[in-house]
């Protein structure tokens, strides 16, 4: 079974949770707002994936930090503001077989497949 964490008005999430329900993957979907975040799943999230890939840049909360929380990101800041605000996790992510796959894009429908 497939784990997915995301958040349930995501787009992209909804998208995904779609697909694999059309393609009959058995899976269980974890909300951040609603469910929460460990610190363990980001920190084995970054081992497994990397932090550059998991955190999402591009959105909304990102933008709304401080220049002082952007500046000088490393892998302990990012896992902290990660887990302070699980919506700059780059969504969706999956979790199977000690496998992170991040995104959902064609290479990630890919590696969903294999």
């Amino acid at each position: 079974m497939i784990a997915v964490y995301g958040i349930k008005n995501c787009d992209t999430c909804r998208k995904a949770l779609k697909w694999l329900e059309a393609e009959g993957v058995e899976y269980r979907f974890h909300d951040f707002r609603i469910d929460g975040l460990e610190v363990t799943a980001v920190s084995r999230w970054v081992q497994r994936a990397g932090w550059e890939k998991l955190l999402n840049r591009r959105g909304t909360t990102w933008r709304n930090l401080s220049e002082g929380e952007k500046d000088e990101v490393d892998e302990a800041k990012a896992k902290a503001l990660m887990t302070d605000n699980p919506t700059l996790i780059k969504r969706p992510v999956f979790e199977f077989d000690e496998e992170v796959v991040i995104g959902f894009g064609a290479t990630e429908k890919a590696a969903l497949k294999a």
